[in-house]
């Protein structure tokens, strides 16, 4: 095929931890995600003020100088497409040397609605949101988010808009919100599966699993609800006592963002919460939270083959392909228990069994239905959900996108 080069961009370390771990994460991070409890933070004083221009601005100005540079070196006519929320400021300073480039900007994580940006004072919302509306397509997972994005172009920057056509006009521009669910390699997950690896991992989870195995696989971030999720697997067992000793869950947490205090906060509140669940439950030979910490793909993979229930609820998430790869790859009749707030719950909700992330009892009770459900009803949920991720494939989200900066970027050439 076609040969890839790769251009690095070096940044100034200070500029890019203000960057990073004060602006992307936590603060619009959390925005995103509704995370910030509002009654105590954020705070936003000198240090974000500083953190914005002398990070997040100078960092996307260096991105874009150098992305400006490539696009003319081809004649500045080049089609370019960013990614997420780290550069909402790229695309306007692309434009102003570029005027005839097409930017498409795809966002991973949610888009809410305009309210939860008034967080932010009115310079920088202002300027976030100019930054995006230099794209000529604004991409996300999500319909809603796509439906929020262009409300918020309404109701912050009063910027006609068209609700029917999910575009917004601005000056003698019109920039259009799309949707494409994010999926998986089907072929690439399945040749791990296949892999000698994987099947030693899977000999060692069946002697140790006990009846059922409940799974979790994510990072450590407080949009992934891990807290309530081991809080609804204590108030489980309460209910349940015959399945003490029984029942085994296995988290895969992968230690994430640690420069961000409040990443390592919840990680300390996580470690803690399963010793203590592990200490009221547990017994010489049992122990029903197991923790790891270390990464390991192929034993995640065996326990994606393994599982009789899978837990993803997080608070809010763009799409969450743990549940895409947990549902293609099980192999026994396992049961996906997948929040409503989730993305990928826009496509396999019908055939998980849902969760509400805050409600504690309502996901043991959830827990429960989906442990005790039927043989032949867990294996008819799990095959409607596999078949629609492998219809709806990485591939497919990849060329629909193409698709459409083809055919968007002939229309406005065209026009022009």
């Amino acid at each position: 095929g076609p040969g890839l080069r790769l251009r690095l961009v070096e940044l100034d370390p200070e500029a890019q931890h203000k960057f990073y771990a004060v602006i992307s994460n936590p603060l619009l991070w959390f925005i995103q995600h509704h995370l910030w409890d509002l009654a105590h933070a954020p705070d936003i004083t000198r240090l974000e003020a500083d953190a914005f221009e002398n990070g997040y601005v100078s960092v996307n100005q260096r991105l874009a100088d150098a992305v400006a540079e490539e696009v003319e070196e081809r004649g500045g006519r080049a089609t370019v497409m960013v990614q997420d929320y780290h550069f909402y400021l790229m695309p306007e300073r692309v434009r102003a040397r570029c005027p005839e480039v097409f930017l498409q900007h795809f966002v991973h994580i949610p888009w809410p609605a305009a309210d939860a940006w008034r967080v932010l004072p009115p310079p920088i919302r202002v300027a976030l949101f100019n930054g995006l509306l230099g794209n000529d397509v604004v991409a996300f997972h999500l319909r809603s988010s796509a439906r929020n994005f262009v409300l918020c172009c309404e109701e912050l920057l009063g910027l006609e808009v068209d609700l029917r056509r999910f575009t917004v006009t601005v000056g003698d521009r019109t920039v259009a919100a799309r949707w494409y669910p994010i999926s998986v390699d089907p072929g690439e997950l399945e040749a791990t599966a296949a892999s000698p690896g994987v099947a030693a991992h899977e000999r060692r989870l069946s002697e140790r699993r006990g009846d059922h195995l409940i799974l979790r696989v994510d990072r450590t971030d407080p949009s992934k609800n891990i807290l309530r999720g081991f809080r609804a697997f204590d108030t489980l067992l309460d209910d349940h006592p015959d399945l003490v000793g029984r029942v085994t869950f296995v988290a895969f947490l992968q230690p994430s963002r640690e420069d961000v205090p409040q990443y390592v906060e919840y990680l300390d509140s996580i470690s803690r919460l399963v010793a203590d669940v592990n200490l009221k439950h547990g017994t010489a030979n049992w122990q029903p939270i197991e923790l790891r910490l270390e990464r390991d793909f192929d034993e995640i993979v065996a326990a994606y083959r393994s599982f009789d229930v899978l837990m993803v609820n997080p608070v809010f998430d763009g799409m969450n392909l743990v549940a895409k790869e947990g549902v293609l790859l099980n192999q026994s009749d396992g049961v996906l228990a997948l929040s409503e707030t989730a993305g990928a719950h826009e496509e396999l909700g019908e055939h998980a069994v849902t969760l509400h992330p805050f409600d504690i009892q309502q996901q043991a009770d959830a827990l429960f239905e989906a442990l005790t459900m039927g043989r032949e009803e867990r294996r008819r949920r799990l095959r409607a959900c596999s078949a629609l991720v492998r219809e709806n494939d990485v591939a497919r989200w990849l060329d629909e996108q193409l698709d459409d900066v083809r055919r968007l970027r002939e229309a406005l050439r065209q026009g022009r």
